[in-house]
């Protein structure tokens, strides 16, 4: 599955799309008109005649092949720092089944013939941006028009893979180690929630890996585990709320009477936007169902009322009731650390209130402050950030479009560049002006 393992994963996992791809479905068109060319080529038994080369002067341009041209090729990003690198064993089984070229409608494959290292998913590039010395993740030796048509769908996924991974990387590491929900899935295509589980997934790795951590994997959608196992999980939405009338109570507690215990119950308590009014109006409803079950001896049953969390998701454009304004509105808005520690202080001190036995007093205080925060609409690395800096007491951050962002530092788009070729049984530099050939220490031959 990644380094992490020292496994790859296969097309058996990926499914790839093999007929059209090797026609070039996905590929840009102009890599599937150099094919064509270099194929006639190939076939008229085409060679070099041109006189404006950049051969060295002791090597002759006369009876090179051109359109059986063998070149070195290097996928490369340029993200400035730290890059989680995913997407390598995608890229490379579609190497594996669609290395080659048709004749008719026969496909006669040459995979055999190239030479390819790569690094694992879950490596790591540091970059400063100076495109002369990027490190590659995946190098090719072969005949460039057999694997042409992959360069688009190759840099696709290790673009969009690593992106995520790193992005997801950075929010732990802004999160201080805290879980980072992964919730993304709803500002995408469904057909990237596999690829993008796997580089969540991959990058709660690394984190554990680099700090010596044990954070856990949280998925919202059984599609986002596909690629290596994992399951949804999630509790009530905004939805479910209406249709119990606006009563979050009332829905957590139908929620918690059928659905199984294993499921944590976090409440979402921001339907009414009186976020601490609904916190407490749910531990109330859950601690007297749940001390009337431990009461009864029903520990099974108990177990079903157990209030895992509350979660924050005020909308950007309002203040809670329970934050009174201050003097730059905006500071009030969404999910602010007032609110955050309002709620803290209401769910710490709600058993209080309680007319409790004295041999319930305890456990209603343990209650109540072992439920969690959960935080979400909003959250980004800069935003996380300062919440950690105030000592807000969030316990969860859920992150949803930002795990997608491609925009200043997070641009994270990769490169192929052929930078050498083969000439009489010796290999030439013949990268472009300002690209070099570069080598990365943790690139491994894989065939």
């Amino acid at each position: 599955m990644s380094l992490f393992d020292g496994k790859r994963l296969t097309n058996e996992t990926f499914k790839l799309d093999i007929e059209r791809m090797r026609r070039g479905w996905y590929s840009d068109k102009y890599f599937e008109n150099i094919n064509r060319m270099l194929t006639a080529l190939s076939a008229e038994g085409a060679t070099y005649s041109g006189t404006h080369h950049n051969l060295p002067q002791n090597v002759s341009p006369e009876q090179i092949a051109v359109g059986d041209i063998e070149v070195e090729m290097q996928w490369f990003t340029r993200r400035v720092g730290k890059t989680i690198i995913v997407g390598v064993d995608k890229s490379l089984e579609m190497l594996r089944y669609c290395t080659g070229y048709f004749e008719g409608n026969n496909f006669v494959d040459t995979f055999d013939q190239l030479q390819v290292w790569a690094v694992q998913d879950g490596a790591t590039v540091e970059s400063d941006g100076n495109p002369m010395e990027v490190r590659p993740v995946i190098k090719v030796h072969g005949r460039y028009r057999d694997f042409a048509l992959l360069e688009t769908p190759t840099l696709g996924i290790l673009t969009r893979a690593s992106r995520v991974a790193t992005n997801v990387y950075e929010t732990l590491d802004a999160a201080r180690g805290k879980p980072v929900l992964f919730f993304p899935a709803r500002f995408d295509l469904h057909e990237v929630q596999a690829a993008d589980g796997y580089a969540y997934n991959i990058a709660v790795q690394r984190f554990n890996v680099d700090f010596s951590r044990t954070v856990g994997p949280f998925i919202s959608t059984d599609a986002q585990g596909d690629w290596w196992g994992g399951a949804g999980g999630g509790t009530i939405a905004h939805a479910a709320i209406a249709s119990f009338l606006g009563d979050t109570a009332e829905a957590m507690m139908a929620f918690s009477r059928v659905l199984p215990a294993p499921i944590p119950r976090i409440a979402l308590v921001d339907f009414n936007n009186d976020s601490v009014r609904d916190s407490l109006y749910v531990l109330d409803a859950m601690f007297a169902k749940y001390r009337e079950c431990v009461d009864a001896g029903d520990e099974t049953e108990a177990a079903k009322y157990k209030l895992y969390g509350v979660r924050l998701d005020t909308s950007g454009s309002l203040r809670d009731i329970s934050v009174q304004p201050l003097g730059e509105p905006a500071l009030d808005l969404g999910v602010t650390p007032r609110l955050v520690f309002n709620v803290r202080q209401a769910l710490d001190h709600a058993s209080e209130r309680w007319r409790l036995p004295g041999s319930w007093k305890e456990a209603a205080r343990e209650y109540c402050r072992s439920v969690k925060i959960v935080v979400s609409g909003g959250f980004n690395p800069d935003k996380i950030r300062k919440f950690e800096k105030l000592g807000v007491p969030v316990d969860i951050y859920a992150v949803g479009s930002y795990l997608f962002n491609n925009n200043g530092m997070t641009v994270t788009d990769f490169t192929a560049d052929v930078v050498r070729v083969k000439v009489h049984g010796e290999w030439i530099d013949m990268a472009k002006v300002g690209r070099l050939p570069r080598d990365n220490e943790e690139l491994e031959r894989v065939w």
